[in-house]
């Protein structure tokens, strides 16, 4: 065979490959995509906003110690019930009973270094009124010098007497802060509540927080009558929230019963600033605090669960499936781009138009529209379609292909799939 001829036969085959893939896709477009199809009703819709966090007590008091010393007595356990002044636990008191007893013999000496002074004075102020008294008299008597040196005497005197109070004062200070580091051996209940967390031994030496190192943390006393979700959540759901929205609460130590709650703290900066973020950019999330129901069941501090705040509702709503909803360009739209203030396009006209497609027929039509509150599985549709309408609700992959006027024809919806009316 020539070169001319092996030519030939390979432009025939284009030919016919190519006449071939045109009749199939025309044949396709004949009959028309295969869709599901849904009818426009009338739903409940609720918008949510899902976030995930851990359970705390409302009031919380973490004990530490103020003094380093060896535990002597434990009294409590972890889980205990506790009443507000019960006995917790008790350190050694031997150094600071030494202490007390060594600023209270301080405070001895000092009053009676005082008392002398006292005496003192007093001996300085008779002697300085004699020899006034014997110049008043005769005045050769007493010299200048003498009246000089009792007055003199009269002043140091007074200093002594004020220095030896201030002694005094000093020493008292010194006997009550030996007395309260006595007292600090002894831990009590600040509150009703329950032991959740113990972290210590009898035995073990306690150590006192410094301004750089927190102090070993004893225990944990909890109030349980009101307990708390904290969750973190994204700043693009935060402006959504407001106080009082209602939630749902699934504890993960529960997972057959559901919890009730409000929002009752939301966060006005973010958990962790983005100056104080290190490498790359982090999400910026808010704490929000949920405060749970009374529940019959007892919740323990740090459990994991997941809450659905509810942040608006509509009743009887126009709605349509989510997976129906798609993007088109504004001229497919029927939307003309205009013209702008500076002479060029409508910056608004040029954004691609939310919008369905409407089954007419056997054939399909894109239809712009308004969308409101997003639920679980549906919008909430404020303006562009009718009860009883039909778009086209799957596959996702169609109607991302689907264009106004392409014929379509219903699909075999398989259980729990949308189901298209009579007809269609």
């Amino acid at each position: 065979m020539t070169a001319r001829s092996k030519v030939l036969l390979a432009i025939a085959l284009v030919v016919v490959v190519g006449a071939a893939a045109l009749l199939s896709l025309n044949n396709r477009r004949s009959r028309g995509a295969e869709v599901r199809v849904e009818a426009i009703e009338e739903r409940n819709l609720e918008a949510k906003v899902i976030a995930s966090g851990n359970i705390r007590a409302r009031v919380q008091v973490d004990m530490s110690s103020d003094i380093s010393a060896r535990i002597q007595a434990l009294h409590v356990r972890e889980g205990q019930d506790v009443e507000e002044g019960t006995l917790l636990m008790e350190l050694d008191r031997t150094r600071f009973e030494a202490g007390v007893s060594r600023s209270r013999a301080a405070l001895s000496q000092a009053r009676a270094q005082a008392s002398q002074q006292e005496a003192n004075l007093l001996r300085a102020r008779r002697e300085y009124d004699r020899v006034m008294a014997l110049q008043a008299r005769d005045p050769i008597l007493v010299s200048q010098q003498q009246l000089d040196d009792a007055e003199t005497n009269l002043a140091v005197a007074e200093a002594n007497v004020e220095s030896a109070r201030f002694a005094v004062e000093q020493a008292e200070a010194s006997l009550d802060e030996a007395q309260d580091q006595l007292d600090k051996t002894i831990f009590r209940a600040p509150m009703d509540g329950k032991v959740t967390r113990l972290n210590v031994e009898e035995g073990e030496t306690v150590v006192m927080g410094t301004m750089n190192n927190p102090g070993s943390l004893i225990l944990s006393i909890s109030d349980l009558s009101v307990v708390e979700l904290v969750v973190r959540v994204d700043e693009t759901d935060i402006p959504l929230l407001s106080l009082g929205d209602s939630a749902e609460v699934e504890i993960d130590a529960f997972p057959s019963r559901v919890f009730s709650g409000r929002v009752t703290e939301i966060g006005n900066s973010a958990i962790q600033a983005p100056s104080q973020q290190s490498g790359a950019q982090q999400a910026i999330d808010f704490e929000v605090v949920i405060t749970l129901d009374p529940a019959e069941v007892e919740l323990r501090p740090d459990l994991s669960a997941t809450a659905e705040i509810i942040t608006d509702t509509r009743s009887q709503a126009v709605a349509v499936p989510i997976i129906a909803v798609t993007l088109r360009e504004p001229d497919e739209a029927g939307r003309d781009p205009g013209e702008g203030a500076a002479g060029g396009a409508d910056p608004e006209a040029l954004r691609e138009v939310e919008g369905v497609f409407l089954v007419q027929g056997e054939t399909v039509e894109f239809v712009a529209i308004e969308l409101g509150i997003a639920g679980d599985e549906f919008f909430e549709v404020l303006d562009g379609l009718s009860v009883g309408d039909t778009v086209v609700a799957g596959p996702y992959q169609t109607i991302r292909q689907l264009r106004s006027g392409d014929p379509v024809r219903r699909m075999s919806n398989a259980p729990g799939e949308l189901v298209a009316p009579d007809g269609v």
